[in-house]
């Protein structure tokens, strides 16, 4: 006979009971390891002989229900899910793509609140398709945005299997649709030619921008001399005229000798447009022309993502991803409303007042420029009729001068906009403006410096939905969630005194003994959520859609300009500018120093 101390880990005696197992798949989906979870259940039953089954066991259960969560298939059972949730959820949305054997090769869904977030800060759009984690191979493309926080917000999100031109003209076409045909103004891409072409064919209006961080690491691929990566740094910073730095390309690309077209700073000087800073100046960005901007915006979204995941656990992962931002911006919703900003007793009116209008996250953007308004000075007034042009320099770079034009209407300011962009771009007012509008005594911020974006009041047309109904469960599943929370308050308060802990426990002894189930409840009975919603689905109009087929390779090499790969792991090696003395991005003196020239131009 075993000692009982062992008979716990004896086939005959393990066993996993139908709560433990629902908590298991609750821990699971939300992003608990295993071996964490069964720690959890050491913790809660008092060791691991009392929990009645081993780690082995919750393994070999996690595996059996995903296999049995999608025996219909794994393209199946995630559309007949997204059924669901459009039934309980009218504005979802959602679209796929088979190929002529049937097989799944595209697909993208918006919900309703995604739907509603692009309503208010879909003017900037970033998204990117460097990421194959799934055992497909296929390509998995968020888009994703700035709100008023300035903090991730996920418009919605798609898979295809190729990157070619059809396919992102079908995955552009499907966003559009789902978005009520509103382009954005501005789009962050990783640079892809096909990509490029479908942009410019769907959305001919929307100005077109590389991501930074992709350029940064084919610099450290494609180019060996150090002096040669620092001047082609320079021109993604560098502001100077669009004639001048057409010059310095010339002179560039003369004294490196590049005169292949096929090489890639040829290729990088024919795409110029769409990184040098020149051609951006005046383009709504919103700031996300800095580093790795584009880049950290979806990173969450690539958190635990692996090469051996299904379909169906990739958007059960992109839920979570969802429901954590949405956490995020609730919390930063109850700070901006229930605190203002502090500003020295000293600060200016104009200062106090952009405290109160903007989120604390933008205000900080404003106090930037409120603090170098006494760098400031007056060279010149140019008076028109309606039109007043104020000539404004910094006392450190006096050769560098900024027109600040004032229009009047009915003898009030009805706009202002001043030669640095800095408003049309990041949506902030410059220091140049608050320093015009100090000289003309105005207290109050302008309409016309106060994007509602960056205010409190953006989504006020559009209420936040903030649950995720990617966790709904059956009725019965329901039932036990909400029966086991009050028997947790229950059972701690009974356990403070021995007379409510015995009635307690002979309440639920006799619960828990009373309980029949016939083999065919047994057999269909689930533990997590979007089997029982789909089970008695009628998807007659669905057909049968095939699983997708691995995707070998990664494309076409030869059209790719630019790296399509992950933030290399590599230590001692910085990402940014590939120096292996030990530090990384985040300490890198070359990339902070790029980041403070660029703050300094007004970007």
């Amino acid at each position: 006979m075993a000692p009982p101390d062992f008979s716990c880990l004896m086939r005959s005696h393990r066993r996993i009971n139908d709560e433990q197992k629902a908590d298991i798949v609750e821990m699971e989906i939300s992003g608990i390891r295993k071996h964490k979870i069964m720690d959890v259940l050491v913790m809660q039953y008092g060791g691991y002989d009392k929990v009645g089954c081993t780690m082995r066991d919750i393994y070999n259960f996690c595996h059996r229900y995903k296999q049995e969560t999608v025996a219909a298939g794994d393209a199946q059972t995630v559309l007949r899910h997204m059924m669901a949730r459009q039934e309980r959820d009218p504005d979802f949305f959602f679209k796929y793509l088979v190929d002529g054997e049937g097989h799944l090769k595209g697909l993208f869904w918006s919900d309703s609140q995604s739907r509603r977030d692009y309503e208010a800060f879909g003017d900037v759009v970033v998204f990117d398709s460097t990421y194959r984690t799934n055992k497909y191979n296929l390509l998995f493309v968020p888009f994703v945005g700035l709100n008023q926080h300035r903090s991730t917000v996920i418009f919605g999100c798609g898979i295809i299997s190729h990157e070619t031109g059809e396919a992102y003209k079908w995955m552009l076409q499907t966003f559009s649709a789902a978005m009520a045909q509103k382009h954005p103004i501005s789009v962050i891409t990783d640079g892809d030619l096909a990509m490029q072409r479908a942009i410019r064919v769907i959305w001919p209006g929307t100005f077109h921008k590389l991501c930074v961080w992709h350029i940064q690491q084919n610099i450290v691929r494609h180019l060996g001399d150090d002096v040669v990566k620092e001047e082609f740094r320079s021109f993604i910073y560098d502001r100077s005229s669009i004639e001048e730095n057409e010059r310095k390309w010339i002179d560039f690309l003369g004294r490196n000798k590049v005169t292949s077209e096929k090489s890639w700073l040829h290729q990088m000087y024919q795409m110029r447009k769409l990184w040098c800073a020149p051609y951006l100046v005046g383009h709504r960005f919103l700031g996300l022309n800095s580093n790795q901007r584009s880049e950290s915006l979806n990173s969450i979204l690539h958190t635990h993502l692996d090469g051996s995941m299904t379909l169906f656990k990739m958007l059960e992962h992109y839920e979570r991803c969802l429901s954590t931002r949405r956490l995020n911006e609730a919390i930063l919703d109850i700070v901006a409303l229930q605190s203002v900003p502090f500003t020295d007793v000293d600060a200016s009116s104009l200062e106090k007042h952009a405290a109160t209008i903007f989120t604390p996250a933008v205000f900080g953007l404003v106090r930037y420029s409120t603090n170098t308004v006494n760098n400031c000075i007056l060279s010149d007034i140019l008076d028109a009729d309606d039109l007043t042009t104020f000539v404004v320099y910094k006392k450190d770079r006096r050769e560098k001068k900024f027109q600040v034009h004032r229009e009047v209407k009915e003898d009030c300011l009805d706009k202002i906009s001043c030669s640095c962009r800095k408003l049309e771009c990041l949506g902030t007012p410059c220091s140049h403006i608050l320093y015009v509008l100090g000289i003309l005594k105005i207290e109050r911020l302008p309409k016309c410096c106060v994007p509602t974006r960056w205010t409190m009041s953006a989504k006020v047309a559009y209420p936040a939905t903030r649950k995720n109904n990617m966790y709904d469960y059956s009725i019965s599943l329901r039932r036990y969630r909400e029966l086991r929370n009050l028997s947790h308050a229950a059972c701690f308060r009974a356990s403070q005194s021995v007379e409510a802990y015995e009635r307690m426990k002979m309440v639920l002894t006799e619960e828990g003994e009373s309980k029949e189930s016939s083999s065919a409840q047994k057999e269909c009975m689930r533990y997590g959520p979007v089997l029982p919603q789909t089970a008695q689905l009628d998807c007659t109009y669905l057909g049968k859609v095939l699983d997708p087929l691995h995707v070998q390779g990664r494309g076409a090499p030869k059209k790719r300009l630019q790296a399509k790969m992950k933030k290399p792991r590599s230590k001692g090696k910085c990402s940014y500018c590939g120096e292996h003395d030990g530090h990384n991005r985040r300490t890198c003196k070359k990339l902070i120093e790029n980041n403070r020239l660029q703050e300094a131009a007004g970007m």
